[in-house]
């Protein structure tokens, strides 16, 4: 079944819900998180996925779940797929029950 809403990335999540109200750059929350600058500058301009390590951290800092931020990528991950592969997936039969 096709979602209605388009595929939304977790670095448009964490850049328009976090980091522009709180006047926070990429490179304060990386250093924040201890991790590099580019994972996070990679991250809010959407050419990198959340790994479970950076969720664990974003999770600690903002107060949230990693499964928060996991279940974002997920479900980003599983529109852009299910767009790319869906005459390849609708080709597969449905098992039937005996």
């Amino acid at each position: 079944m096709m979602s209605v809403l388009p595929p939304v990335h977790p670095g448009e999540i964490l850049r328009e819900e976090y980091l522009v109200p709180l006047k926070l750059s990429a490179g304060g929350l990386a250093k924040k998180l201890n991790v590099p600058r580019t994972r996070i500058e990679r991250l809010v301009s959407e050419q990198t996925a959340v790994t479970s390590d950076t969720a664990l951290r974003l999770a600690r800092f903002f107060n949230t779940t990693p499964e928060f931020w996991m279940n974002l990528q997920t479900s980003y991950d599983l529109k852009i797929e299910s767009k790319t592969k869906a005459a390849e997936i609708a080709a597969i039969p449905v098992m039937t029950a005996a």
